[in-house]
């Protein structure tokens, strides 16, 4: 039981991959009614998933809603994103916030100028693995934290066409590694490359340090066959390794026995000690992302990604696309320079 106080109803803009997965949770989520979704081609005698399928947002806007979806491509986010505001409508859009650090800003004005409840599509925040790992850094499980390495690598998206690789996938990690350290990014160095004829980077290396000097890597890419979703921290007691994709959690302890091998006596780093891998519930990432979101609408305490977090994560995006442009290590929330040297 959720406890609604009442049903909430819910739209959705963007029928692609990622919105169809939205209207699957939206049609059978507790204490919500799924009022429809925008599509171009939409024909309100079709259906997607039991509710009309409208070709235009106003239409959806006089079916009524309470909040909205924004799963259509980046380059609308704002647009879409500033009619919801306008017209009261609470609004989830889908990562990265906004092409642009002046876009993603107009957005974070919009609603919260009007009071509303806007929140940011990181899905990663709500699997299960991450969410253990956070807990138990929290915790002080892993003492101090030296260094967070992510690898997110597989084969390229059709689905995509609007942005590259950092804003569309290496977003999921900038997001998640601020989240899970509670420390922002200070300083990226990153380099791209295109190897896939589009206008867009398909690959990205960055080296980043946050606010509370831990080290960041970070190896983001749409060109390899093998699909790798990979997260690493390690600190002063040992390592947490998550695999997003299984959603399991692995801790790697710093042996404490004795060394008898002489040899090795005078190596003073850590040794290896126990191997866990934890027993977590797997509940369904957007399943719960859907959940925090309505309750966060209908009033109730509730953490989501904030419309300002999502910011912050597009204004590193940014740094590290001007980094790898420039050559540069770029401190992130710096304007950016053009090639002579002036603001821009």
């Amino acid at each position: 039981m959720t406890g609604q106080t009442r049903r909430l109803r819910a739209g959705l803009i963007g029928l692609g991959a990622m919105g169809r997965n939205h209207a699957r949770i939206l049609s059978t989520l507790d204490g919500v009614d799924f009022a429809g979704s925008v599509d171009p081609a939409g024909d309100p005698r079709r259906s997607a998933y039991g509710a009309p399928v409208f070709a235009e947002l106003d239409e959806l806007l006089a079916a009524g809603v309470d909040y909205a979806v924004v799963a259509c491509p980046t380059s609308l986010h704002e647009s879409v994103g500033l009619r919801l505001a306008e017209n009261g409508v609470c609004a989830l859009i889908e990562k990265p916030l906004a092409g642009t650090v002046e876009a993603a800003a107009r957005l974070v004005e919009a609603f919260e100028s009007r009071g509303l409840v806007a929140g940011v599509g990181h899905i990663e925040r709500f699997n299960p693995a991450l969410q253990s790992l956070r807990e138990r850094l929290e915790a002080g499980e892993l003492g101090d934290i030296y260094q967070v390495v992510t690898r997110r690598q597989g084969p390229f998206p059709n689905r995509i066409a609007d942005v590259g690789v950092v804003k569309d996938l290496a977003t999921h990690d900038i997001d998640l590694t601020s989240w899970v350290t509670g420390s922002g990014y200070a300083t990226v160095s990153a380099r791209t490359v295109q190897k896939s004829g589009r206008e867009h980077e398909d690959m990205v290396a960055v080296v980043a340090s946050l606010d509370d000097g831990t080290m960041v890597s970070h190896l983001v890419n749409w060109l390899s066959p093998l699909k790798e979703r990979f997260t690493a921290v390690t600190g002063a007691l040992g390592c947490f390794v998550a695999d997003t994709l299984t959603a399991d959690l692995t801790f790697y302890s710093n042996g404490a026995a004795s060394n008898e091998w002489e040899a090795l006596r005078t190596f003073s780093g850590v040794t290896s000690g126990d191997m866990i891998r934890y027993a977590i519930l797997r509940r369904e990432p957007l399943l719960v992302e859907h959940e925090r979101f309505r309750d966060a609408v209908d009033g109730k305490p509730s953490e989501i990604v904030t419309l300002r977090q999502g910011l912050r994560n597009v204004e590193v995006s940014a740094a590290i696309l001007e980094s790898a442009e420039r050559g540069l290590t770029v401190t992130v929330g710096e304007p950016a320079v053009n090639a002579k040297g002036a603001a821009q």
